[in-house]
């Protein structure tokens, strides 16, 4: 039986004046899987991420996402899709509440401008949902905090919600432990690995323990191309990624 692709990219290339930041990549993510995308500093990851939500038009290459071809379509319509990356929507309003950060989230969901006019009684309607959603991310007992209080890691969950609110059936995360102490990387790890049972994933993520702990699949990219795949037991024992990585670590991991 054909293994069920929710995600694919084939020879998906991006040059800048002559340098080829993401070079003839393949790559397909399997349906309701975690699939990690990996690689050394400037290995082309986040050009890569950039390209599959569209926030980059490739120079060459096509991506399809549930059988439809999606390489000339907009950021915002893959996310109609179902196709959602985490800050789209995720820059929170700091001085609003967490229970109306997700609210305002779920009026985009369901395809209505934003309601700032309409009275507490109607937007009230969507708090059961936004609660469900804050208690999805372990955030219910914050509901009434403002987003401009909550300690870092909890605000990258209150982003995880907002991106919830879209109901996708992709969500696509940018380096979701940047920044966090060891307590909110092993929270927020256990937050993704939840999300997921119902769900496909596909991250950039330094952090390879986490990659390791949570990872069905890994892509490792070098130089803009695919350097090498599979599970992070597969991964990690290949002497060409071994190579790769030695730089850091030493110098530490960096960005790209």
């Amino acid at each position: 039986m054909a293994e069920d692709v929710i995600l694919s990219a084939a020879g998906l290339t991006k040059e800048f004046k002559g340098f080829l930041a993401v070079n003839n990549v393949d790559l397909k993510v399997a349906r309701g899987a975690i699939h990690a995308l990996i690689g050394p500093n400037g290995a082309g990851k986040t050009t890569c991420f950039n390209l599959l939500t569209k926030f980059l038009q490739p120079t060459r290459g096509t991506i399809v996402y549930n059988g439809r071809d999606i390489s000339a379509m907009q950021p915002a319509d893959i996310a109609r899709l179902g196709l959602v990356r985490s800050f789209q929507i995720s820059a929170v309003f700091p001085h609003m509440t967490a229970l109306e950060n997700v609210r305002i989230a779920l009026q985009r969901q369901r395809g209505d401008s934003f309601d700032f006019w309409r009275s507490e009684r109607v937007l009230s309607t969507l708090n059961g949902r936004a609660l469900e959603l804050l208690d999805e991310v372990g955030l219910a007992e914050f509901a009434d905090a403002l987003a401009v209080e909550l300690p870092y890691g909890r605000k990258r969950a209150l982003e995880i919600a907002t991106t919830l609110a879209l109901n996708p059936d992709m969500l696509l995360l940018d380096e979701p432990m940047a920044g966090m102490a060891q307590e909110d990387i092993e929270r927020i790890s256990g937050l993704i690995g939840r999300i997921s049972k119902n769900r496909t994933i596909l991250m950039v993520e330094h952090n390879l323990s986490v990659v390791a702990s949570l990872s069905d699949r890994i892509t490792v990219l070098a130089r803009g191309q695919v350097l090498a795949e599979g599970d992070y037991a597969a991964v990690s024992k290949d002497p060409r990624v071994i190579e790769a990585y030695i730089g850091e670590v030493y110098t530490g991991a960096g960005h790209g």
